[in-house]
């Protein structure tokens, strides 16, 4: 089962900013009209109750959005780029992988629940935006901006409403079975089955999903025995049933290891509501013994159920009691569109500093202009020089100490001033 897969994703790049002037007979100074590029799309996580693993994102891949169209002349907007949906299973955790770390963005718990994880970057704007008194001809544009580039790691968690714990080997496999059409593989060995299996019990008009967690042994909160991977998607349950071998040496000490190791995980499990069942009362030696168990548990505080997960002697019953204390501890969801914060960096909008001889300018509109435009055509570099000093960006180069013939550089463009 692949619960925890990495992949690359990326918004759609914004559409560029068109450069185009009215021409139109009997219109001898139409001005300009080209028209702003459109948004790229965004990559949006979508929790679908019908995708049950990350199967299709075993082999990593990058996930891109559609890029937004370029403007056009007559003013006309660049259409949109297309956004992504990634559909995900019910019980995603989603992270963002950083230089300092992975940062938790989500969970995605509800059916249809939504999430924007990647923008698409803005459309440029066309040169209409750049028309003033003395430039009535700009040929001055925007680039689109980049979308959003991440790297997530996904991490599966089933939401069930049980889950049945315990030891290796005591019949949870066998459970599973008897109470729904699942089918998990069933042997005469620990660890048989080596994924949380899932299956739906029906009670009456009710249903409720049941999740076999494989075996826990002492030590699995530290990783034994694959600890860390089974531990994890018993978060996910609102009831346990914590089944016990009746055969065993010392069933009640087998219930407070296995406890044990679900409190050091998260202390939280410790408090879940818990049915305690003890399984194989068909074998001889366990039925004997039935009145013998009752009192060595009571003695500890805790009531039992007897059941048999291979005759079905006393499974009815069970099932009746979960029922009964899911109704207790009912839950309501509700859906809800999931925001992600994205705080801005505190950065000026426009910086100046020198490297080498070279000044360098650091503004991302600017960056997005000089990108768009021939930088080697006089007549733009005319218009970006006045277009500077009027974002104020002349004043910051004079205070650096730039002359005429001086290297300047904005993103990856770099003119003489």
């Amino acid at each position: 089962m692949f619960d925890i897969v990495r992949i690359k994703i990326s918004g759609g790049k914004g559409g560029d900013g068109a450069i185009t002037f009215r021409r139109e007979k009997y219109v001898p100074f139409g001005g300009p009209d080209g028209g702003d590029g459109g948004k790229g799309g965004d990559v949006v996580l979508v929790a679908d109750p019908a995708v049950t693993g990350f199967k299709e994102f075993r082999s990593g891949g990058w996930y891109l959005a559609g890029d937004g169209l370029a403007g056009a002349r007559q003013k006309k907007f660049g259409k949109y780029g297309a956004d992504l949906d990634i559909k995900v299973p019910l019980g995603t955790i989603v992270y963002d992988v950083t230089e300092e770390g992975q940062v938790y963005l989500v969970d995605l718990t509800a059916p249809g629940d939504r999430v924007t994880v990647a923008t698409g970057g803005k459309g440029g704007w066309g040169n209409v935006h750049y028309a003033t008194s003395t430039n009535q001809t700009p040929r001055l544009a925007q680039a689109g901006e980049e979308g959003e580039q991440k790297t997530l790691v996904m991490e599966l968690r089933l939401i069930a409403d049980v889950g049945i714990i315990g030891y290796p080997n005591v019949g949870k496999s066998s459970l599973l079975a008897a109470v729904s059409a699942a089918k998990p593989k069933i042997a005469d060995y620990p660890f048989t089955t080596r994924e949380p299996e899932l299956g739906v019990v029906e009670v009456g008009d009710e249903t409720f999903v049941i999740a076999e967690i494989p075996g826990l042994l002492e030590g699995a909160h530290q990783g034994r025995g694959l600890g860390h991977e089974f531990l994890r998607h018993s978060t996910r349950t609102r009831v346990f049933v914590h089944l016990v071998n009746g055969a065993s040496q010392s069933p009640v000490e087998d219930m407070v290891k296995v406890n044990n190791e679900l409190f050091l995980y998260d202390p939280s499990l410790g408090k879940k509501p818990q049915l305690v069942a003890i399984n194989k009362i068909d074998l001889p030696e366990v039925h004997v013994k039935i009145n013998e168990l009752k009192k060595e548990f009571d003695a500890a505080g805790v009531t039992v159920q007897f059941v048999s997960a291979l005759t079905g002697s006393g499974v009815k019953e069970l099932v009746r009691t979960i029922n009964d204390l899911l109704k207790k501890n009912a839950v309501v969801k509700k859906h809800e569109e999931t925001k992600i914060f994205r705080p801005q960096p505190k950065r000026p909008a426009a910086e100046v500093s020198k490297e080498d001889s070279v000044f360098v300018v650091y503004a991302l509109d600017i960056e997005r202009v000089v990108a768009r435009v021939d930088i080697t055509n006089p007549t733009v570099r005319l218009q970006v020089h006045g277009f500077l000093i009027r974002k104020g960006i002349g004043r910051l180069l004079k205070n650096a100490g730039i002359k005429g013939g001086d290297k300047i550089r904005c993103g990856d463009t770099e003119w003489e001033w």
